[in-house]
């Protein structure tokens, strides 16, 4: 969206990029390479606590679970605190300052495959008719690959998330095997489970038996396949 928005001559005085710390390594190689290519810099902002500090530290008031349990633990479909401490508010009260000063006008990149999403602000790539695949192509053709991440990844957000498929989780596990340590360290000091059917540590188990599965010609997938995954968690919960 940036780039079209620049090769048009639209008028865009800030770019505003919400960080919360648990991008991929190669994200934070690509804002760099962005601002060198258009020659400006990207505005990074920041929640005042780190999302370590919220999941390890935080102590909620009100919550029964949160105030006996110390810090907020994961994110889940009922409670995605990092969404809102670590990204909505942060830009909401960002914009709030902006607009004592300046009328905005504000562009947000959902694309046209999304544009249910879309509410009252401005989607050029909706008004363009791109879809996430053309903005892609678009991307590549300009030189910019995020280091492959698209390649791998369906999408591309936070490498930990617990709200992810299973299958993305996979990858994680094969492609970042040092974010997966890190994952399984932080599920194994939390008090929160990783996902309500899985732990951290119990997906390492379903992903080793696979792949010994794999190994051995054998489906992951099946009754025989869930029976041996469940004598295998029981064996070591």
């Amino acid at each position: 969206m940036v780039l079209r928005l620049l090769e048009e001559g639209r008028q865009v005085d800030e770019i505003l990029f919400c960080d919360t710390g648990l991008e991929y390594p190669q994200m934070y190689e690509h804002l760099e390479k962005l601002e060198r290519y258009i020659g400006r810099p990207i505005t990074r902002l920041k929640a005042p606590y780190t999302f370590e500090q919220y999941f390890y530290e935080y102590q909620a008031k009100g919550d029964a679970t949160l105030v006996t349990n110390r810090g907020l633990s994961w994110p889940s479909h009922a409670c995605r605190w990092c969404t809102g401490r670590l990204k909505t508010h942060v830009m909401a009260k960002y914009l709030r300052e902006l607009k004592k000063q300046y009328q905005l006008v504000q562009y947000v990149g959902i694309a046209a495959d999304e544009a249910h999403r879309c509410k009252d602000l401005h989607y050029p790539l909706v008004e363009w008719g791109m879809t996430e695949a053309d903005c892609l192509n678009y991307c590549y053709a300009r030189g910019f690959d995020w280091g492959g991440l698209y390649k791998i990844f369906r999408r591309v957000s936070c490498w930990c998330c617990p709200l992810q498929p299973i299958s993305e989780l996979r990858k994680l596990r094969t492609h970042c095997p040092d974010l997966w340590q890190r994952l399984l360290y932080m599920d194994a000091h939390t008090w929160q489970p990783f996902r309500r059917d899985y732990t951290a540590q119990q997906l390492e188990k379903r992903f080793a038996l696979e792949e010994e599965r794999a190994a051995q010609g054998l489906p992951n997938k099946g009754r025989a396949f869930y029976a041996a995954l469940h004598k295998r968690l029981e064996e070591c919960p």
